[in-house]
C-alpha cells in the first residue's frame, strides 16, 4: 500500500460520510428495530401471521399510549426507578468497598473472597423466600435482593482491576517519590478507573433483571407488576409494552451512567477515538 494510501485509511477518508458521523451512527441503530417492526404489520396487516399472542406494533402503541395517559406508566416506571436506584446504590457500595478489601489486601482476599465466590453461584430466585422471612414482602426485600445482583458484578470487576494493575507505574510513581495517598490518587485510582465503571453499568444492567424477579414476587407497582398483571389477563399487549419500557428505562440509566462517568476518562487516548 502506498504511502498516500496509508495516510487516507489513518484519517478516516477511505470510508464512507455515513461512517465517520457519530450522529448518523446514532440513527442507524435504529434502522433494524424499525424494520422488523414494519415488516410484522405489514404480516400481520394482510393477513400472514397471526398476531393475537404477538400483536403489531400499532397495537402495542396504543397500550403503551392508553397507559401513559392514564398516569398508570408513570407510576410503574417511577417504583421501579426508585427500587433500582436504592439497590444499585446500596449494591455498588458494598461491591466496590469489598472489591477493593480483596484486591489490595491478601489477607482479605484468603479469608472473603472464597466465601463471596460461593455465594455468586446461588441463583437468584433462591434468596426470595430468605429475603421475604427476613424483610417482609414489601421494598426492603426488593431493594435487598437488587442490590445482590448489582453487588458481584461490581465487586468482581474492582477487584480484578486492582490485582490487574501493571506493575510498572507503580514503579514509576515510586521513582517520582509519591506518597502513598498521591501515589493512590494519581496512578492507582486512574488505573482502575475504567475497569471499575464497566463493571458499575454491568451491575446496572443486572439490576433491570433483578427487579423483575423483586417485583414479580410481589408487588402493587412496578414494571414487573405490569409484566405479571398482563399474563392474569392475557393481554399480550401489555407484557410487550411493558418490556418496551424497561428496555427504554434501562438504555436511559445506562446512557446516564455513561454520561457522568465519561468526564473522568477523558485523559484516555483510545484506538477507538482514531477510527
Amino acid at each position: 500500500m502506498s504511502t498516500l494510501g496509508l495516510d487516507t485509511v489513518a484519517e478516516g477518508k477511505g470510508r464512507p460520510d455515513f461512517l465517520r458521523r457519530p450522529r448518523s451512527l446514532g440513527l442507524a441503530s435504529f434502522l433494524l428495530p424499525l424494520l422488523l417492526a414494519a415488516l410484522w404489520e405489514f404480516l400481520v396487516g394482510a393477513g400472514l401471521a397471526n398476531g393475537r399472542l404477538m400483536p403489531p406494533p400499532s397495537v402495542v402503541g396504543k397500550t403503551l399510549w392508553q397507559l401513559a395517559v392514564s398516569g398508570e406508566l408513570l407510576t410503574h416506571a417511577s417504583a421501579t426507578l426508585w427500587r433500582v436506584a436504592a439497590g444499585f446504590g446500596l449494591g455498588a457500595a458494598a461491591g466496590t468497598l469489598l472489591g477493593a478489601l480483596t484486591g489490595a489486601l491478601p489477607l482479605a482476599r484468603s479469608v472473603l473472597d472464597p466465601t463471596l465466590q460461593a455465594l455468586r453461584a446461588i441463583p437468584s430466585i433462591a434468596w426470595v423466600p430468605l429475603f421475604i422471612l427476613w424483610f417482609g414482602i414489601f421494598e426492603a426485600s426488593k431493594i435487598a435482593l437488587i442490590a445482590v445482583g448489582v453487588f458481584f458484578p461490581v465487586y468482581l470487576g474492582v477487584a480484578a482491576a486492582i490485582l490487574a494493575i501493571d506493575r510498572k507505574i507503580i514503579e514509576v510513581g515510586r521513582v517520582f517519590r509519591l506518597g502513598r495517598i498521591a501515589m493512590v490518587r494519581r496512578v492507582l485510582l486512574p488505573a482502575i478507573l475504567p475497569a471499575w465503571f464497566t463493571a458499575l453499568r454491568s451491575g446496572l444492567g443486572l439490576g433491570f433483571m433483578f427487579v423483575v424477579a423483586a417485583e414479580i414476587m410481589g408487588a402493587s407497582e412496578g414494571l414487573g407488576y405490569l409484566l405479571v398483571d398482563g399474563q392474569q389477563l392475557g393481554r399480550p399487549d401489555t407484557i410487550i409494552a411493558a418490556i418496551i419500557a424497561f428496555a427504554v428505562l434501562g438504555k436511559l440509566a445506562d446512557g446516564l451512567l455513561l454520561a457522568i462517568t465519561r468526564p473522568f476518562l477523558a485523559w484516555q487516548d483510545l484506538g477507538r477515538d482514531k477510527l
